[in-house]
């Protein structure tokens, strides 16, 4: 009779274990995440890719994105530049987001950690009482140990999980991802911070000329009023007329307050980004309708992906969701974990480093895989695969937002550089009309009510004029953050790098 060979516990263990990957994972619900849409047309709007003034003539149209040029260069105003200096050093918000960076490191180097084997030693002491009526008390009573038996320990201790599947490192990668991406985060937040410095800057100089304009008009209105007075002590003109000039001068006197207000609310918030107490704010003091609008060059479409932090976010947290999910993944399959431990161990203190006999050690090697109740590792799996998605679709949709954002800003600039135009052109008619009007008055040839309109539309006309120079300016502001510029500059430091291998 041939006899049959049974193997051994441990044998049929790695057995069912090995044969578990076996049957794979399940389908997540809304199916396997899919990949990235990432085509962009070929050119922005009507195609023309240059906007806020007059391109050099021997440019090329492909011509390098604006977004590549430090804001230092790009700006060219010394005291705005000042600013954003000031504003990037200490603006606590950029700050805040500096610490959240070193927390996303340190979780980079927590799963870095898990890679590699865990060493730790350790020290024992103590004292156990077991029952005499024990199988061990009655082996104590014939071999004299004590009742009170004491307990000294010492050893090293290790424990490597090897990371046979990529699980491990999926995990130390998608967080090395999540660091890199929160970097981005950072560029993007300066992006913003650098326009938003630049628009309370542009609507102070703008806030400015429109103080000086109300305090010229409201001299104008003087002379005004004082001379319908001297026409009603003439009897030329009524009370009326009087009371009409005088009601129009309190109306500009009172604007004059209202923009001294908003000065003062604008340099606060303007203080505010730049980390500071309440002060006064250096600016340019030169006409401010003098002030020409930068060229702004966006570049063919696809460098939206490299100069747009917001994009390169997005990219970044779609590849760290795609290892998630891997990792995730992994757990259906078996784990294999060394525990190693080495030391001596004695019941007396005096023989504890006697040797070879106080020496004890171990080494367990343990193979293990679920296979049932796997409800807590599919829903894992599930959600990673929900979260990819979410990514994917994030990405697209930051893609898409950045197109619409320089389309919008390029024929934005284009267009109100036209009204601008037209503004002058109104401003031009409207000052000849005031004087026109005066001179026809004083002869007797028109009403004061005709004087009085048009002194009161060349007022709003110049108060547009500026209203059209300063969406101008900022309208460039904007364009310039739409295609991602603001965050490059040779003065800024690089960022750091995070604790641990480049994925």
């Amino acid at each position: 009779m041939t006899r049959t060979t049974r193997p051994v516990p441990w044998q049929c263990v790695l057995a069912v274990a090995c044969s578990v990957p076996l049957a794979g994972c399940p389908e997540p619900p809304g199916g396997s995440p899919r990949a990235a849409r990432t085509e962009m047309p070929a050119g922005f709007a009507d195609g023309d890719d240059t906007a806020g003034g007059e391109s050099p003539p021997d440019e090329a149209d492909d011509a390098p994105s604006s977004a590549e040029v430090d804001w230092h260069d790009f700006f060219g105003d010394p005291q705005l530049t000042a600013l954003l200096d000031v504003a990037v050093a200490n603006n606590q918000e950029l700050n805040i987001a500096v610490q959240e960076m070193i927390v996303v490191n340190s979780e980079v180097m927590a799963r870095r950690g898990d890679i590699f084997p865990s060493l730790s030693a350790g020290v024992g002491g103590g004292v156990g009482r077991v029952g005499t009526y024990t199988s061990q008390g009655q082996s104590d009573a014939h071999t004299g140990v004590a009742t009170d038996l004491q307990d000294y320990s010492i050893g090293l201790y290790a424990s490597w999980e090897i990371d046979i599947w990529g699980r491990l490192r999926d995990s130390a990668d998608a967080a090395m991802y999540r660091y890199l991406a929160s970097a981005e985060g950072r560029n993007f937040m300066i992006t913003r911070l650098v326009a938003e410095v630049a628009t309370r800057y542009y609507q102070l100089l703008a806030l400015d000329r429109q103080l000086a304009i109300i305090s010229d008009n409201v001299q104008l209105q003087q002379s005004a009023l004082e001379m319908m007075r001297v026409q009603q002590q003439a009897a030329r003109v009524t009370m009326l007329a009087v009371t009409r000039f005088e009601a129009q001068l309190r109306g500009f006197q009172s604007r004059q307050y209202e923009i001294t207000q908003e000065i003062v609310q604008t340099e606060n918030e303007l203080n505010f980004l730049l980390g500071r107490f309440p002060q006064h704010v250096d600016r340019r003091t030169d006409d401010f309708l003098a002030i020409a609008p930068t060229t702004v060059h966006a570049g063919v479409p696809t460098r939206l992906l490299e100069n747009r932090p917001d994009v390169r976010q997005a990219e970044l947290q779609l590849t760290a969701s795609q290892l998630s999910v891997s990792a995730a993944r992994a757990r259906f399959y078996p784990s294999l974990r060394l525990d190693v431990g080495i030391g001596v161990r004695s019941f007396d203190v005096t023989q504890l480093v006697t040797t070879p006999e106080s020496l004890v050690y171990n080494l367990l090697a343990g193979l293990a895989a679920p296979l049932l109740n796997r409800s807590a590792i599919t829903a894992d799996y599930f959600a990673a695969s929900s979260r990819q998605m979410e990514a994917v679709l994030r990405y697209e949709q930051t893609i898409l937002q950045a197109f619409v954002d320089v389309s919008t800003g390029l024929n934005r600039v284009r267009n109100l550089a036209r009204a601008y135009e037209l503004r002058t052109q109104q401003v031009a008619s409207l000052e000849q009309s005031v004087e026109l009007s005066t001179l026809l008055f004083n002869a007797a040839r028109a009403e004061y009510l005709e004087v009085l309109t048009t002194q009161r539309d060349y007022l709003e006309a110049q108060m547009e004029l500026v209203d059209t120079k300063e969406r101008q300016l900022l309208a460039t502001v904007t364009l310039y953050q739409a295609l991602g510029g603001g965050w490059r500059t040779t003065t800024q430091a690089t960022d750091p790098e995070p604790m641990g291998a480049q994925p």
